[in-house]
C-alpha cells in the first residue's frame, strides 16, 4: 500500500529543511557576533546565510533528484531559484542600502525629534557571498534528503 502523505513529499521536507536550518544558521551567528539572542532572526529576512536562497536551492535539487533534470517541474524550480537568488542579491540588497542612508539623512536632520526614531529596516537583502552560502547550503541538505 502506497503512503502518500505531506510528511513523504522529500521535495518539500528538502525545501523547508533548508529554510529552517539557514534561519537558525543565522540566528546563532548573531548570538556569537553581538552576544545576544535575537529570536526574531529565526523568521527576518537579510544576513547569513541567504534563507531565501537555501529554499529554493534546495527545491531545485531535490525536484531534480526526485523528478529527474529533464522534468518541466526541475525547469520551472530553477527559473524559480534563478529569480529569487537574483533578486535577494540584487533589488533587496538596493533597498538595504538606501534604508541605510535615508535613515542616516533623517538622523542627521532631525535630531531630537519624534521623525529621528521612525527608521527603515535596513537588513533586507543580501550580499551575493550570503546568497552563495545559501545556495550550497540548499543544495546540501537536498541531496542529503534525497540520497
Amino acid at each position: 500500500m502506497l503512503h502518500n502523505t505531506l510528511f513523504d513529499n522529500r521535495i518539500l521536507i528538502a525545501s523547508l529543511l533548508a529554510w529552517v536550518v539557514a534561519q537558525l544558521s543565522k540566528t546563532i551567528l548573531d548570538l556569537i557576533q553581538q552576544r545576544r539572542l535575537i529570536l526574531s532572526r529565526l523568521v527576518s529576512s537579510g544576513g547569513m546565510p541567504s534563507s531565501h536562497s537555501a529554499l529554493v536551492t534546495g527545491l531545485a535539487t531535490a525536484t531534480g533528484r526526485v523528478m529527474g533534470l529533464g522534468s518541466a517541474s526541475f525547469a520551472i524550480a530553477v527559473v524559480l531559484a534563478s529569480i529569487v537568488m537574483y533578486d535577494a542579491a540584487g533589488v533587496r540588497r538596493a533597498v538595504s542600502i538606501q534604508a541605510r542612508i535615508l535613515n542616516q539623512m533623517i538622523d542627521e536632520a532631525f535630531q531630537g525629534s519624534p521623525m529621528a526614531e521612525k527608521r527603515l529596516r535596513e537588513l533586507i537583502g543580501h550580499t551575493p557571498v550570503q546568497v552563495f552560502v545559501g545556495a550550497l547550503l540548499g543544495v546540501g541538505i537536498a541531496l542529503l534528503i534525497t540520497a
